[in-house]
């Protein structure tokens, strides 16, 4: 066998198991789906939360911290949508190419896959409890004097539909759900302030820390400020859905991949923003961490937001459990050279889904606990690796602005890996009292 024919056939095997992973399988998405991916991926159900973590905030701090990180965030997710095509012929279909490419083989690995797994593992473990939680709102809203029926029951009902949808091969074929989950994250968001307007500024409302020690109100303000820096995480998946819009030389996928970024951001304004300031100015500190909590009445109204919250997180589950299905499968295929077959799919993906629903049973209260796994892990993937691989990358001159720029996004993300999980931490220790397993 000629060498020439030997790297034929394994450029072709190469292209055949491309072709089958589910991120480089169909490269022909529009723009528009783009938008939708990112909308679903960034607009988590933590919004619900915003208003209670301005509350921890204060006004000041609270408005600033909203507008610098959407801001910082939109940038540094610029840079990502650059950095896709930045070597001529190729492409950084997921993060860690992107990171191999600017830290080294080995080094990028180590650097990125551990945090994206965190992140995605532990998204989808929180959606798995948040969806389970929301049905069990509505049950418990619809029906106020049936029985109780357990929170692990809801969270088996919610993943039931993931047992199906998860077979889906790739991100173009989940548009559909995604579209409904973009559409559901706007409904329940506005339902949100739109409730909350109608029932006016309350009469007894104050603005004041709601921590009487110094230390309580430090801890809080920390804890918050983790709750508002990780409403914008979708950076996690960005490269995986650009890898799905097609590219030539003359029409990069930059091009339709920003302008999907950009209408996402403009829809993540007009979510987050309304809920966390009309939120906190109508109910002031008071205010419950889940705000359709505060909202109790109208009944039909607070149960139709719940159930939107039910389809918006059916979608997001699946947004962050595709580069997780990538990654699995490029593993069983490549490293360990099984065949690429419908019934390997099957298997890595009802295991993955079984997976978070079963931690998701057992620590119901994961929530906190994501607060503390946020500030390690998603404060870097979204506020400053993608400014350290463009440093290293393109190498900036020193004080020119793209310098100043990136070493302000590394600096606060820095702070904000720091902080964040002290403030969770100091939750967890507080709530573990309470905290059951299977509860």
């Amino acid at each position: 066998m000629m060498p020439e024919d030997f790297h034929q056939e394994k450029d072709a095997r190469d292209k055949a198991i491309d072709d089958w992973l589910p991120i480089t399988s169909s490269r022909n998405a529009k723009w528009w789906y783009s938008a939708f991916h990112n909308v679903t991926a960034m607009v988590g159900a933590g919004i619900l939360s915003l208003p209670y973590a301005m509350a921890g905030l204060g006004w000041g701090p609270g408005v600033v911290i909203l507008v610098l990180s959407w801001i910082v965030t939109l940038y540094t997710l610029w840079q990502m949508v650059e950095m896709h095509e930045m070597v001529p012929g190729k492409r950084f279909d997921r993060y860690h190419e992107l990171g191999q490419h600017a830290f080294g083989e080995k080094l990028g690995l180590w650097i990125v896959v551990p945090q994206q797994v965190i992140v995605e593992v532990g998204v989808n473990i929180a959606y798995m409890i948040t969806g389970g939680k929301s049905l069990q709102k509505f049950h418990n809203t619809v029906c106020p004097d049936c029985k109780p029926i357990r929170t692990t029951y809801f969270i088996m009902i919610f993943a039931s539909c993931h047992f199906v949808l998860s077979h889906l091969p790739n991100f173009n074929s989940i548009s559909g759900v995604s579209f409904a989950a973009a559409a559901m994250s706007l409904a329940y968001s506005t339902i949100a302030w739109t409730a909350s307007v109608h029932k006016g500024v309350q009469p007894d409302v104050q603005y004041s820390y709601t921590a009487s020690t110094t230390a309580g109100r430090v801890f809080t303000f920390f804890s918050a400020l983790g709750d508002v820096a990780f409403a914008y995480a979708g950076h996690n998946v960005v490269l995986e859905i650009q890898a799905t819009i097609p590219s030539t030389p003359e029409k990069p996928s930059k091009g339709p991949m920003w302008k999907g970024v950009v209408f996402a951001y403009i829809v993540v304004a007009i979510c987050y923003f309304p809920v966390a300031l009309i939120g906190y100015w109508m109910f002031g500190n008071s205010v419950a961490d889940n705000i359709l909590i505060t909202l109790e009445k109208p009944r039909w109204l607070i149960a139709a937001a719940n159930m939107f919250v039910v389809i918006h997180v059916i979608g997001s589950y699946q947004i962050f459990a595709m580069p997780m299905f990538d990654l699995l499968e490029t593993l069983l295929v490549k490293k360990l050279k099984f065949t690429p077959c419908f019934r390997l799919r099957l298997i890595t993906r009802t295991l993955y889904v079984a997976f978070t629903m079963f931690i998701g049973m057992l620590i119901p209260f994961f929530g906190s606990l994501l607060g503390f796994l946020g500030g390690l892990v998603f404060a870097p993937t979204t506020y400053f690796l993608p400014c350290i691989m463009w440093l290293a990358v393109y190498k900036p001159r020193r004080l020119s602005l793209s310098w100043f720029a990136n070493w302000m996004c590394i600096v606060l993300g820095i702070i904000l890996m720091i902080l964040a999980p002290i403030g969770a931490l100091r939750q967890i220790i507080l709530q573990a009292k309470t905290f059951k397993l299977f509860s």
